[in-house]
């Protein structure tokens, strides 16, 4: 994995595959595979920790930021060859998801900008299709959102990943394996939990999948 740094002047949607089920009524189902909440994250895995979020390293995605001058991160994306994901992660209240609110809400804008969206399952439950026009042509986008206990991870795949699942590869392993780290303090609901620059990317070596620093 390799990091680098962009400077500035400034209840879950998922498939049943994503849990066992309980040994008995009183326990919750153990999720195989993530976004995962910070309290049920598998140990001995590597991770880059930005704060709210901590993303697996996996060999060969890049790991590129926009940050203002206080460390804040605005944007994180991970790059794959031709394929991107773009993450966020928001507060959400703790008795029921967004996701299928933000997804209407990000349909209608779509729609308002002349972009028309549809709606399809995947692997993670409901997810939004839609080809915009941008500077460089047309792009196709894939919207998903998994909703975990107070928080929702958004992703939107570009790149061949948009249209065909099969071609997220390693990027859909980092968001297999995405951290969750929603802290205790109250939030408003939406509102973008905090990300911040690694403290030891800098110590990051670059002969293994750990991240390594690259200012962009």
């Amino acid at each position: 994995m390799i990091f680098s740094r962009k400077r500035d002047g400034a209840g879950r949607h998922a498939s049943d595959e994503r849990a066992t089920e309980a040994p008995d009524s009183h326990e919750e189902p153990t999720p195989t595979r993530g976004p995962y909440d910070v309290s049920e994250a598998p140990a001995g895995v590597q991770r880059l920790d930005l704060g709210s979020l901590h993303i697996p390293a996996v060999r060969d995605v890049e790991v590129r930021v926009q940050a203002d001058p206080e460390g804040v991160i605005q944007q994180v994306v991970l790059v794959h060859g031709p394929n991107a994901l773009q993450l966020g992660v928001f507060a959400a209240p703790r008795s029921e998801g967004i996701w299928d609110e933000v997804r209407e809400e990000i349909r209608q804008s779509l729609f308002n900008d002349g972009a028309a969206a549809q709606e399809a399952q995947g692997e993670y439950g409901t997810e939004l299709h839609a080809r915009v026009r941008t500077p460089d042509g047309l792009t196709d986008l894939r919207f998903i959102g998994i909703d975990g206990p107070r928080w929702m991870v958004r992703g939107v795949y570009q790149g061949a990943a948009a249209t065909d699942p099969a071609a997220a590869g390693p990027l859909a392993e980092c968001l297999d394996g995405l951290v969750v780290d929603r802290g205790q303090e109250a939030k408003p609901v939406r509102e973008p939990l905090p990300l911040r620059l690694p403290r030891d990317a800098d110590q990051a070596g670059e002969g293994d999948p750990a991240p390594a620093v690259r200012e962009a």
